[in-house]
């Protein structure tokens, strides 16, 4: 695995909605879940709060037979009678299972996510990351129509975005770190970073089935593939990565004394 750390493509504005949806992930995992907490009370937080694929599918809250079987390490979770369940399909956007979780969305989202608001404008990224967000959802959903697993995280969204940036800056130069060699940076193009990282999502999803494993990769995966497709869709295509190029100084003006 690989790190990005940044890359040569600066931005013409302020990335606002990205620092934003970084900021606000942050202040949900640290002020609004309870990660401190015992597992206990975190399963019944993802209970009311995180997608559930069977929720989505019937439209009901599960009930409290289902979350008696849901529950793992002899916690007594209640029911949520009263959750919106396809409101479930954002806020499980914003929510993340650990540091190491949030940590990483985070970073993909702050080196990638800059250019592509940067082209797609501010509203235009915003709707273009819950979209894809929700369609990494659905897509891990239906082949696990009967699961009570909670599913949580950016990292759909986050995946529509890398798939993005490949379309846009394939040959941006992106500085990663390989660890535990962290001292020591490659400069990669874009194509091979992100190529690579969907790659690995795919192989690393068909390991997960075979032996249970817990991630959605099947959402990464979905997430990556409708960003390629949205913004092939929307008429976008590869161009050269922006160049940093200081303004010139004017002279100053001549005036009266």
């Amino acid at each position: 695995m690989v790190l990005p750390i940044g890359d040569a493509n600066p931005t013409r504005r302020t990335p606002v909605v990205t620092l934003a949806l970084i900021a606000l992930n942050i202040a949900v995992f640290v002020f609004g879940q309870p990660w401190s907490s015992d597992a206990c009370t975190q399963q019944a937080f993802f209970v009311e709060w995180a997608a559930v694929p069977d929720e989505i599918v019937t439209g009901e809250p599960l009930t409290q037979p289902e979350v008696d079987a849901s529950t793992t390490q002899g916690c007594v979770v209640s029911a949520a009678p009263g959750k919106v369940v396809y409101a479930s399909i954002l806020s499980a956007m914003f929510l993340h299972a650990g540091w190491g979780h949030l940590f990483g969305n985070m970073l993909y989202l702050y080196v990638f996510g800059n250019n592509v608001e940067d082209r797609l404008g501010r509203l235009g990224f915003l709707a273009f990351y819950l979209i894809s967000g929700v369609i990494a959802t659905v897509a891990f959903v239906l082949p696990n129509a009967g699961s009570l697993a909670t599913l949580v995280g950016a990292s759909g969204a986050v995946a529509g975005v890398l798939g993005a940036y490949l379309v846009m800056f394939p040959r941006a130069r992106v500085t990663v770190i390989i660890p535990p060699l962290f001292f020591l940076p490659f400069r990669l193009p874009a194509l091979i970073v992100l190529g690579g990282w969907f790659l690995l999502q795919l192989w690393s999803g068909r390991l997960a089935d075979m032996a249970g494993g817990g991630v959605a990769y099947l959402a990464h995966v979905a997430g990556f593939v409708a960003g390629v497709l949205i913004v092939l869709a929307l008429g976008y295509r590869p161009e050269r990565p922006q160049r940093y190029r200081p303004r010139p100084v004017q002279p100053p003006t001549p005036g009266w004394g």
